[in-house]
């Protein structure tokens, strides 16, 4: 039971996950940009050539990696919609509550368990049979 209830937790992890692969690439595309707009500059009193760049290998980098975002998005949003809909085939509805605020909204425990006004205890006996109660589809 407790194999399949770690392949349960994995599975409702993996919207939070998806999210932090978009963040990661929006993150290196703007560092990409930064870096085009202003190259660092050497300040060691030396000539140094000013050098632009290639245009086209830049938005080639760009094009590339706007593509991942654009197919990392779709697998986020996609995601997002398993998971969902497994929570929402939970029958209970502080388990639903639960699950939507650990997985979905990404709450730490703690904020879990104020969000919903349960204490530590309660709030992880509710996720317990939350996850026995979860099918994944």
């Amino acid at each position: 039971m407790n194999e399949e209830n770690e392949k349960k937790k994995e599975f409702l992890k993996s919207y939070q996950k998806a999210k932090r692969d978009v963040a990661r690439l929006e993150r290196q595309l703007e560092e990409l940009r930064l870096n085009k707009i202003s190259p660092s500059v050497i300040n060691d009193g030396m000539p140094h050539r000013t050098d632009i760049g290639d245009l086209s290998n830049y938005a080639a980098q760009v094009d590339k990696i706007e593509r991942e975002i654009i197919a990392a998005r779709y697998e986020r949003i996609s995601t997002y919609q398993r998971v969902q809909r497994c929570i929402e085939a939970v029958e209970d509805e502080r388990e639903k509550d639960l699950l939507t605020h650990r997985y979905l909204k990404g709450e730490n425990w703690e904020r879990v368990a104020v969000s919903l006004g349960y204490s530590w205890k309660q709030t992880h006996r509710i996720h317990s049979r939350a996850l026995e109660n979860l099918k994944m589809t």
